[in-house]
């Protein structure tokens, strides 16, 4: 099945000479038909310079990008007609409601805007729902609610593609909700997004798959159950003692240990209470060390997206801060 979204080696580069600066650096994604693809990263990582070559709206120097299979650039006009994208910094015409913005959207890729359309129906559910009135002009509207007119667009829209960028900037938390059921909504009807987010519990809710995007390249991609039987699964636990032999046990990081006394406000008296992250492969080994210590209480939990995302931007540079901190060997 030929994927909805492919890019291949993407290479984009601003500036000329020592100034340059190297946006994309062999970027490969691949986004297959029906799935919710989350693309993350900070700021400067080359989320938006990606969703912008997709569109055709930047060239890249070097690569291929394909859309349903087709050239992205030679056939952009025919292959926007089967997407809807939504900025993360919308603006709209001043002098134009949110209700031509919408109908003319509509006429754009071919829908009727005559009250009886599919469109129309949908536009008038997501309106109520965005708590969006369309009477008033661009010029009135807040960053918010110029946002909520390319949402309803977007999904009010019989688009097989939706690329949403930051899509949430400037809603509040009630609108953020709606967005998320509306999403969800969208992913049963079988339809493909990729959304470039840095809320990472919006991406952990929806989606289906992931990729990070580190200094212009994907660092990782995969299913959130694959990404994280790559990373430590995080115990808490309350014990009569440690186990012998604990300080020798393969696989544990960041082991807290905290004893806890009998007036301490443990009902149980004494005890110890252990906080440890522990690779996937030792997990097992760990729970049998525990087990016959008495254990009192004990949670597992998989890292969350957020802990996942921290692992590939903050531990690297913690890594190089602590090489630069020591004293050379030589």
């Amino acid at each position: 099945m030929t994927d909805v979204i492919s890019l291949t080696g993407v290479v984009k580069t601003f500036g000329r000479g020592p100034s340059a600066a190297r946006a994309l650096d062999g970027l490969d994604l691949a986004v297959a038909p029906g799935e919710v693809h989350g693309l993350l990263g900070p700021n400067g990582a080359g989320k938006s310079t990606t969703l912008r070559i997709l569109l055709s709206l930047l060239r890249p120097d070097a690569g291929e990008v394909r859309l349903f299979g087709r050239d992205a650039w030679r056939d952009a006009v025919a292959l926007h007609r089967r997407l809807a994208y939504v900025p993360g910094d919308v603006a709209l015409w001043p002098d134009l409601s949110g209700g031509q913005v919408l109908a003319m959207l509509s006429k754009l890729r071919g829908r009727t805007a005559d009250g009886k359309g599919t469109d129309a129906k949908r536009t008038a559910d997501l309106l109520e729902r965005f708590d969006l009135d369309p009477g008033k002009k661009g010029r009135a509207y807040s960053k918010g609610n110029r946002q909520k007119v390319m949402l309803v667009a977007a999904f009010a829209s019989e688009t097989e593609l939706l690329v949403l960028d930051e899509p949430t900037s400037g809603l509040d938390p009630l609108m953020e909700a709606e967005f998320r059921a509306c999403l969800a909504e969208e992913k049963a009807r079988g339809r493909t997004v990729l959304l470039s987010s840095h809320i990472l519990a919006e991406v952990e809710e929806v989606c289906d798959r992931v990729s990070i995007v580190r200094r212009g390249r994907i660092a990782e991609s995969g299913t959130l159950a694959e990404l994280r039987h790559l990373t430590r699964t995080l115990v808490s636990a309350e014990l009569a003692r440690l186990p012998e032999g604990f300080d020798g046990l393969p696989g544990l990081h960041e082991v807290r240990v905290a004893e806890l006394g009998a007036g301490g406000g443990d009902s149980l008296g004494g005890g110890v209470r252990l906080e440890c992250a522990v690779d996937t492969e030792h997990l097992s080994a760990l729970m049998v060390a525990l087990g016959t210590q008495g254990v009192r209480t004990m949670t597992t939990r998989p890292p969350t997206l957020e802990e996942l995302f921290l692992r590939h931007y903050a531990d690297p540079e913690r890594a190089i801060a602590k090489a630069e901190s020591e004293p050379s060997a030589a």
